[in-house]
């Protein structure tokens, strides 16, 4: 059954408690505030118990472990978090939500919620520069890849991160050599990803159009290749894959600005094939590419010999 709801205008309710028939797995929560998902924030409130338990699982988190939770909403993943955590940071956008949700879960001593948006507010002033942290969150579809890059870039990182987020992107936030694409690399260059589990449409109020996914992505102690300057390796990276469905050595020169001859050969050097596609090449490969255009441009130089 759904439980005493009474309607406050178009769209909006006032809450006293959320019942939801079906499987044992639907959350079961008591809640007292007005509730309106707001399009303009992607608000999906995640309900089913055996997903929100999955999330928290995959994070392992113990007595002595700094949380901080992206998109707290109604609290559901914030109640597991603040049992299984030592400390928790919770950053929420809805200034409502934010006002009500300690009060919510009964005040909690290891909760700490801010009204901010979670790719602009200060990361150290909220867990401390020196703090090991995690990061779990449920992000909003159109927010989740500037918040994720913001994690991976950031100083200090966090140890871990487990996130939700479209189950396109998730795909190629893990994808292997053959299927991957810029986000794939730029992941995979900070983190090891892994798929935790997929998530259905049903396991969300309002239920939204798409399968969700929930990605863990363990930090890199330092990134998967060494390259002396990452902002000029993504802007190669970006170069290979500006052409898609060409070969890389016609896409590398069309990004790049040079003949695709001149790109094959700067392929050569380092031992790729420039009839590869960019979605074909590891890591690895990327950085032989990316210092052997650092050397071209270095040394002022067309020619390269090949290995």
């Amino acid at each position: 059954m759904l439980s005493r709801t009474r309607s406050r205008g178009r769209g909006r309710r006032e809450v006293r408690g959320l019942y939801f028939i079906g499987p044992k797995n639907i959350v079961t929560t008591a809640i007292s505030a007005k509730v309106r998902a707001r399009k303009a924030l992607g608000q999906h409130f995640l309900i089913d118990n055996s997903i929100l338990n999955r999330i928290a699982a995959a994070a392992a988190l113990t007595l002595e472990d700094v949380v901080l939770e992206v998109g707290s909403g109604l609290g559901s993943l914030t109640r597991r978090l603040v049992q299984q955590a030592g400390r928790v940071v919770a950053v929420e956008m809805d200034s409502a939500l934010a006002a009500s949700l300690s009060e919510r879960l009964g005040t909690p001593a290891n909760l700490t919620v801010v009204e901010a948006d979670a790719r602009t507010v200060d990361i150290a002033s909220l867990v401390g520069k020196e703090t090991p942290y995690k990061v779990v969150a449920n992000l909003p579809y159109y927010a989740a890849n500037p918040i994720i890059r913001r994690f991976l870039e950031l100083e200090p990182k966090p140890l871990l991160m487990v996130v939700m987020v479209q189950r396109e992107v998730a795909q190629s936030m893990v994808a292997s050599p053959g299927e991957t694409g810029i986000l794939s690399v730029a992941v995979q260059y900070y983190a090891v990803p892994s798929l935790v589990c997929n998530v259905p449409p049903r396991a969300f109020r309002p239920p939204p159009k798409v399968t969700s996914s929930v990605v863990k992505l363990r930090l890199r102690e330092s990134p998967a290749v060494a390259v002396a300057d990452p902002e000029a390796f993504f802007t190669l990276v970006r170069a290979g894959f500006s052409a898609s469905r060409k070969q890389l050595r016609n896409s590398l020169g069309h990004g790049l600005g040079i003949s695709g001859e001149e790109a094959g050969q700067l392929l050569a050097s380092v031992g790729v094939d420039g009839k590869r596609r960019a979605e074909t090449l590891s890591l690895e490969e990327w950085a032989r590419t990316y210092y052997a255009w650092e050397e071209r441009n270095r040394v002022g130089s067309p020619g390269f010999r090949q290995n």
